[in-house]
């Protein structure tokens, strides 16, 4: 197959592009940054070096694909003048311009946990997602897309290095006893890759999840390999979370929405549609994860 990928290499995007040109598939990657192109060349991915911001540009590079695989990049949630919002709807009406424009009838759209929630449902910074999906839901419907919802990211643990280290403590708006899904940019990259060759009709959700442990367990599993054997996941009130955000310097907007968000994991509502339609889990448990949470811990 013919198959383009966005993302660069990227968490996701590097072991998929490997993954699909080892089974002998034809892959063209789309990175935005020039830097890049000699890296994937190596891969033995074509580079198309361009801006996600010009729909023109990804017209032309998916004219004659069997298969696409869409995302939205990370946003610099620091940045106070950021509208997340616009932002995500903008990558998702260019995506569906140029997949229209350019006759791709396959799409693999990389969506999230919560997607199906719509504004003041608590879906928080996820609302970007789940407006993505209803922006190439509107495509026609000759064109059939599969939308991709890891749920959370075992990389966003890195997030509470600095409270273990200065508090002792994993503390968050959210975990304790809740459980929580986590997953591996790996097992993602697995299941984008039997869905881009899966043959499939009109509009499907594919939830990917590798582990589902409570924020005690979590706790416990990282703390034991980086020599805390007594950490502790502490839930903190929304207020004190949001405060703590700010103070770093996050955009006040998006504070908001990552406390909205992990509170919706906390009520269970971020959740629900997940329960409902649980995947068989990846490989990559959170012990594995561990033992890279430690290495990066230590240095």
């Amino acid at each position: 197959m013919k198959i383009v990928l966005t993302g660069s290499l990227g968490h996701i995007s590097r072991p998929l592009t490997a993954d699909l040109i080892q089974k002998g598939h034809a892959v063209t990657v789309i990175s935005s940054n020039p830097e890049r192109e000699e890296e994937i060349a190596a891969t033995g991915a074509l580079p198309a070096i361009g801006s996600l911001d010009d729909a023109g540009f990804l017209t032309d590079m998916f004219a004659g694909a069997d298969a696409v695989y869409t995302m939205v990049p990370p946003a610099n949630y620091f940045d106070h003048d950021l509208d997340l919002l616009a932002y995500y709807r903008s990558k998702g009406n260019n995506y569906a311009k140029a997949i229209q424009e350019s006759g791709v009838k396959r799409v693999v759209n990389l969506s999230t946990i919560g997607g199906h929630l719509g504004a003041g449902e608590g879906s928080g910074i996820l609302l970007g997602a789940h407006d993505v999906e209803l922006i190439l839901n509107a495509l026609p419907s000759n064109v059939s897309i599969t939308h991709m919802r890891p749920v959370s990211f075992y990389y966003n643990l890195y997030g509470y290095v600095e409270a273990i280290k200065n508090q002792g403590a994993i503390i968050a708006n959210y975990g304790a006893e809740d459980e929580i899904p986590w997953v591996s940019p790996l097992d993602i990259a697995v299941a984008v890759a039997e869905e881009i060759v899966r043959p499939y009709t009109g509009r499907n959700v594919r939830y990917v999840a590798s582990d589902d442990r409570t924020g005690n367990d979590t706790a416990a599993v990282l703390g034991a390999a980086i020599g805390k054997p007594d950490l502790k996941w502490v839930i903190a009130p929304d207020a004190q979370v949001q405060s703590a955000l700010e103070g770093m310097g996050m955009n006040p907007k998006i504070a908001a929405g990552l406390v909205e968000m992990y509170g919706s994991l906390h009520n269970g509502v971020l959740a629900e549609d997940y329960l409902r339609h649980k995947p068989v889990m990846g490989k990559v448990k959170l012990e594995d994860f561990a033992i890279e949470f430690a290495a990066a811990f230590q240095h």
